[in-house]
């Protein structure tokens, strides 16, 4: 597969892969697995197929230490989908849902959730223009709430959770779209994780989620049936046919992943090479980041520079140098750059090297 060396992709997602993955995603277009036809003409039902997605789901289990009262399903829609499908597989409609906004997502997540069911406002960083990351210990945590929803990594603002929060008894639920996998995990604090796979792990569309047992079983009747959590569980994830080719690339990605050392290497080289930005962006005044150290992301470099002037001519000429998508999410504007788990560090080494010379020629 040819891929020009001197082109490096900063997008939000989809994200860049990397080259080896798509090398072996290409060889599966032709013939899978020996059997002389795709992987995209293969039949869902088929053993081979099967069989990949239970060795998928273990890789999961594995990589992440999921215990054993844990169930991973493999969903449709993407993550906005699970906005709604969470409230409607786990909040009853008398029932009150906590939801701690730090951001675009979040806040998109509650508006979705307030559509079905009592959901209130636990905490938010809205009046700091989601500076920051309010603390645990200032979230107004009421027992009587189902569940409390979060999103540990803010796409668009930049913003990270400093680590996994501890609600007590309270489920907690996060949307880890835009960090899944890119750190340790302490599975026992949440009732449940969703993330598309589209930043670290594949293509659009498909969620992965790891729920907790005691959690299922408590869908709305009107739930759609290929929307229900145990429904899907009890048929395997067959009960319509699964997003085959995205599944095949998170087994490949899983490859990948424990080739690199696992999220424990991965996790350490996330934080370096975000640093390495934020080293240059904190150095003088004339690049910024709006978000406070602590709670800046290790995923999404969210900055801009201090004249406004500037970002479309440092916009064109990173193109120019071979350094895409660096625009920032069109909702909060500014400049992005997205450091998921496949990006390089030669990638990271051409965009600081492209910031300092930038910040020389017209500062």
């Amino acid at each position: 597969m040819s891929r020009r060396s001197n082109v490096f992709n900063f997008a939000a997602g989809p994200a860049t892969l990397p080259p080896e993955v798509l090398e072996r995603a290409k060889a599966s277009l032709a013939d899978w697995q020996g059997l002389g036809y795709s992987l995209l003409e293969a039949p869902f039902t088929g053993d081979e197929f099967k069989a990949l997605m239970d060795t998928t789901r273990h890789q999961i289990k594995a990589v992440l230490a999921v215990p054993d009262h844990y169930q991973v399903v493999f969903l449709q829609g993407g993550a906005s989908a699970q906005f709604s499908l969470v409230p409607l597989n786990l909040l009853p409609p008398t029932a009150t849902a906590g939801y701690v906004e730090t951001g675009h997502w979040s806040a998109r997540a509650l508006e979705e959730g307030r559509r079905y069911g009592r959901s209130l406002v636990v905490a938010s960083a809205r009046g700091s223009g989601f500076d920051r990351v309010p603390a645990v210990c200032e979230w107004a945590l009421d027992e009587d709430l189902h569940y409390c929803h979060i999103t540990p990594n803010e796409t668009a603002n930049g913003v990270q959770f400093p680590g996994d929060p501890d609600c007590g008894d309270i489920p907690l639920i996060a949307d880890m779209t835009s960090e899944f996998l890119s750190r340790p995990v302490d599975i026992e604090r949440y009732g449940m994780i969703y993330a598309g796979t589209q930043k670290n792990l594949g293509p659009t569309g498909l969620v992965i989620a790891i729920i907790r047992e005691d959690l299922l079983g408590q869908a709305r009747p009107e739930t759609p049936t290929v929307f229900n959590y145990q429904q899907q569980i009890e048929r395997q994830n067959r009960i319509n046919t699964p997003l085959m080719f995205g599944i095949y690339l998170v087994h490949l990605m899983l490859d990948w992943i424990e080739k690199q050392g696992g999220v424990e290497a991965l996790h350490f080289r996330n934080i370096t090479q975000s640093q390495a930005i934020y080293r240059i962006i904190d150095e003088d005044d004339f690049f910024y980041c709006p978000v406070i150290p602590g709670h800046r992301s290790i995923m999404n470099v969210c900055f801009g520079t201090r004249d406004k002037s500037h970002q479309q001519r440092f916009l064109a000429e990173a193109e120019t140098m071979g350094l895409m998508n660096l625009a920032g999410h069109s909702h909060t504007g500014g400049l992005r750059a997205s450091l998921y788990n496949a990006q390089s560090d030669a990638a990271v080494a051409a965009l600081a090297s492209f910031m300092i010379s930038f910040r020389k020629h017209h500062g």
